[in-house]
């Protein structure tokens, strides 16, 4: 395979096309691509370093293209007009030079379209706090972040600030004024692009991801001055969230941190995609927790695992466990027991649920 043979634009056109969501480029195999969850290899030849050197020159910003190739790691976006942008991570392989890039379509889907429940729709009615979307990487929080600012954005006369590294989803400001700025190009860092934004008069802050304790404390100050702030974290569910916030910090500190978090937290949103071989397509199990008083006492006391049961149980507060959400999207037929069983956490638990021993809020997303 020469070079040339390899078109960057026209397979990432194709890729968009076929409906994947990311690409894997590395030196001595063919392009694969991801869809539905799933790795698959295409048909294409394998590519030579030379190719991929090329390919990484022709997405790379201008800044970088004589640089690029004698650099280890860097996220920076691409966009092909009128197809899709798309966020690109340049790596190294064994000294080879692999690319990895997700796509990232225009559109912002409204939350109905993402089929998640209808509770979301009123945590963009906070008017300071944090509300955090985890869960693992390709899980969908990007873009159930998304839609939550631009439903923001379209309703509410407000300034939201977007801090990313890189910035994925561009918004039109609405009835909104919406700041978009970018780690390493517009501000410095997560921490100091929040410290900053205190200073532009915001409503609304987005975070990228917070990773550090830092960010983290930056972010606190930002809710407890009211602000709403979003962001995301990759945790898995509310409880672990919740640890790996308080863990971020010195052992000696961690009884004012849970007190702190107690009162800024608004609600948790843990989301997981699930494929679906009869539907040929993957439906969003989620786990919502809603702070309530009762939450707030559990945060501060360090009782954390008995949130847990209280998501289970809970039937008044539009709370929710990812197992019960589970087993709704069984019910309504969306995915099979088996399908459900191999995304569950508690497959016990959820095993149980099926037999009818708990009791699942069945409208929860009527």
């Amino acid at each position: 395979m020469t070079e040339e043979e390899f078109n960057i634009i026209q397979f990432l056109k194709s890729a968009v096309a076929t409906g994947a969501s990311d690409e894997h480029l590395k030196v001595g195999y063919a392009p694969y691509i991801r869809k539905n969850g799933f790795i698959k290899r295409t048909n294409l030849p394998e590519l030579t370093k030379e190719a991929l050197d090329k390919a990484v020159i022709e997405v790379a910003p201008h800044a970088v293209k004589d640089s690029i190739l004698s650099l280890c790691d860097l996220d920076f976006m691409f966009e092909i007009k009128g197809c899709s942008r798309f966020r690109v991570n340049y790596n190294r392989q064994l000294g080879q030079p692999a690319m990895v890039i997700r796509n990232i379509t225009y559109n912002i889907p409204k939350l109905h379209e993402l089929s998640l429940p209808d509770i979301l729709h009123t945590f963009v009615e906070y008017q300071n706090g944090i509300i955090l979307v985890t869960g693992p990487t390709g899980s969908g929080k990007s873009t159930t972040i998304a839609s939550l600012i631009n439903q923001i954005n379209i309703n509410s006369p407000k300034h939201i600030i977007t801090i990313e590294d890189p910035i994925e989803y561009i918004y039109s400001s609405k009835k909104s004024i919406v700041s978009q700025r970018q780690v390493g190009v517009d501000t410095k860092s997560f921490s100091d692009g929040i410290k900053y934004a205190l200073r532009q008069d915001p409503d609304v802050i987005f975070i990228g991801e917070i990773r550090d304790k830092e960010t983290m404390e930056a972010a606190l100050k930002a809710s407890e001055t009211g602000h709403l702030v979003l962001s995301t974290l990759h945790t898995n569910d509310a409880v672990q969230t919740i640890n790996r916030i308080v863990n971020m910090f010195d052992e000696s500190n961690r009884f004012l941190i849970r007190k702190q978090l107690s009162e800024t937290l608004r609600a948790t949103i843990a989301q997981k995609l699930v494929y679906s071989e009869a539907e040929k397509k993957r439906f969003p199990a989620c786990e919502i927790m809603v702070v309530t008083s009762t939450i707030k006492d559990y945060i501060t006391k360090d009782c954390t695992e008995e949130i847990y049961e209280l998501l289970r149980d809970n039937t008044v507060d539009n709370m929710i466990s990812m197992n019960t959400s589970l087993a709704l999207l069984t019910d309504r037929g969306c995915i099979s027991e088996e399908e459900a069983l191999g995304s569950s956490n508690d497959e016990a638990e959820l095993e149980k649920m099926f037999r009818g021993v708990y009791q699942g809020t069945k409208a929860y997303y009527e």
